[in-house]
């Protein structure tokens, strides 16, 4: 479960950028998270629970986005939104389309006070 050391980062950047910023606490964290990424959100979620305890954020809430797969199609030209890495272009069905949405993870926004 490679989920738990990916919370322990999220929780060490959140908890960096509220010290550095002032914060004498975190409320809330968005978290986006692409569909075509190999993570897992229940399990993140689970992973969250068992990290944020004694730290800035042990109370702060924690909502996931997932995001959609989405790639441009190099034959076609075409923009086009994708179920699996390296998947077929639904227009032409070649697979030259290079992902531009769907495997990321990342911090959206946080809200400290």
């Amino acid at each position: 479960m490679h989920e738990m050391s990916l919370m322990e980062s999220v929780i060490e950047i959140i908890c960096e950028t509220a010290r550095l910023n002032g914060a004498r606490r975190v409320k809330s964290v968005r978290l986006d998270v692409g569909a075509l990424s190999h993570v897992d959100p229940d399990a993140l979620l689970f992973c969250y629970d068992a990290v944020r305890h004694g730290t800035l954020a042990d109370r702060a809430r924690l909502e996931i986005s997932r995001i959609a797969g989405e790639g441009w199609c190099l034959d076609c030209g075409t923009t086009v939104a994708l179920k699996e890495r390296f998947g077929a272009c639904p227009h032409c069905g070649r697979h030259r389309v290079q992902m531009t949405a769907g495997d990321e993870l990342k911090i959206r926004d946080m809200e400290v006070i």
